[in-house]
């Protein structure tokens, strides 16, 4: 008799949970502890974790024969003249119609230039960072070596390699035509590095990612730490009181936890309560200065992204951001009621926007406010909307709410 396909897997993942049950690797955004579960789920044939587990696998096999990327890809170069710098345009900076030049740009808020996106690394870093997270998990789920091998080699081509390696600073990120050469509000491109820090993480235990490997990756995250937190772009994208702050704080926790700069992330995390959340969040759960925005929706649920996940990073470090609150009620879960509900595609978002956003961005954060205490309208709400697995969901394979 032969045996199904699906039994052979299943038993491949029973055999990997048993040989690897004790290990968590140390990711920092993703729950190192509910993966390690989840992967003992579907070696017991959990199937609620089916699906997932399938969407993951089918994106990673479409990575493997991707072509490495690397900063000398790029057809413009920076002003420095040093292609191995990162190099990108601001993306909503047009040409001037009324000068023969078109210099300076000038600012149309949400309408992304496209020629903005030709022939710069903006694209490349975030396909590189997220094929590695994608790729990492696929690994960590299945054992598949293919998959840590190909993570490994897009990695190092982008960061380690020699000759093709991109030096660790912003210096010429969104860098607007006829105005400047690159500003710190590019900074919100290196984002992406949090899901590149967890993908190489859960390579632990493959030979493809070495010790040197790993090592040589946490000295180039030092250096862009060290000049994030020094230079001029990284001070002043710091002091933004939009989004652009909230997400450069994600990203300087990100690398302090990543390096092991731990009292560093846990100073950070502390001063989040007063810096942003009261600040940025009205006691009615408006976020003004993200509903100012022409594509209001999605910058509020952006701004709330880069929140949660700071909440995220500070359960590493003993910082609860979810049970903070002013007197007049400015939290976390007020900022995601208001926004929550707008999770069902046919309800109208009271703003005009100029694009409308994927609202299922939504329920993750659902899923998050759920672990930190229970809500009939969140729970509602992830049980109606939760749909099926779309690209990129990975945040289902350790949900709290239904998984397919």
């Amino acid at each position: 008799m032969q045996l199904p396909f699906a039994f052979f897997v299943l038993w491949a993942l029973a055999s990997l949970t048993s040989a690897r049950a004790a290990e968590a690797p140390r990711t920092i955004a993703l729950r190192s502890v509910e993966l390690v579960a989840a992967r003992a789920e579907l070696g017991r044939g959990d199937a609620r974790l089916a699906a997932p587990l399938a969407q993951l696998r089918a994106e990673a096999d479409q990575l493997l024969t991707r072509k490495p990327a690397s900063v000398l890809d790029k057809t413009r170069t920076a002003a420095s003249g040093d292609p191995h710098d990162y190099f990108s345009f601001a993306p909503y900076w047009w040409p001037d119609p009324k000068k023969p030049d078109g210099l300076p740009y000038i600012r149309d808020d949400g309408k992304v230039n496209p020629d903005s996106k030709r022939g710069t690394d903006s694209a490349a870093l975030a396909r590189t960072c997220g094929s590695v997270e994608t790729l990492g998990l696929a690994y960590f789920f299945t054992g598949d070596e293919r998959y840590a091998k190909k993570a490994a080699t897009l990695a190092r081509v982008w960061f380690l390699d020699a000759a093709t390696r991109m030096n660790p600073h912003l210096e010429h990120a969104q860098a607007i035509p006829g105005i400047n050469a690159g500003r710190g509000i590019g900074i919100i491109e290196t984002r992406h590095l949090i899901g590149l820090i967890d993908g190489l993480a859960l390579l632990a235990g493959s030979s493809a990612w070495s010790k040197h490997d790993s090592d040589a990756m946490t000295t180039w995250l030092a250096a862009y730490y060290q000049w994030m937190t020094t230079s001029k772009n990284g001070r002043d994208e710091a002091s933004a009181e939009n989004n652009h702050g909230s997400w450069s704080d994600v990203q300087v926790v990100a690398l302090a936890l990543a390096v092991g700069r731990v009292d560093d992330a846990r100073k950070l995390l502390a001063s989040v309560p007063m810096k942003r959340i009261a600040r940025q969040i009205e006691p009615d759960g408006r976020q003004p200065l993200e509903l100012a925005r022409t594509k209001s929706l999605d910058y509020s649920c952006f701004n709330l992204e880069a929140l949660v996940l700071l909440a995220r990073f500070g359960e590493h470090v003993g910082v609860d951001l979810w049970k903070f609150s002013t007197a007049d009620g400015r939290h976390l879960r007020a900022a995601l009621r208001y926004v929550a509900p707008y999770v069902d595609p046919a309800k109208a978002w009271p703003k005009e926007d100029i694009k409308a956003m994927d609202r299922a961005r939504l329920l993750p954060l659902l899923d998050e406010a759920l672990r930190h205490g229970d809500d009939a309208e969140f729970r509602a709400l992830f049980a109606q909307f939760g749909g099926t697995p779309a690209s990129g969901e990975y945040w289902r394979l350790a949900a709290r709410g239904p998984r397919s």
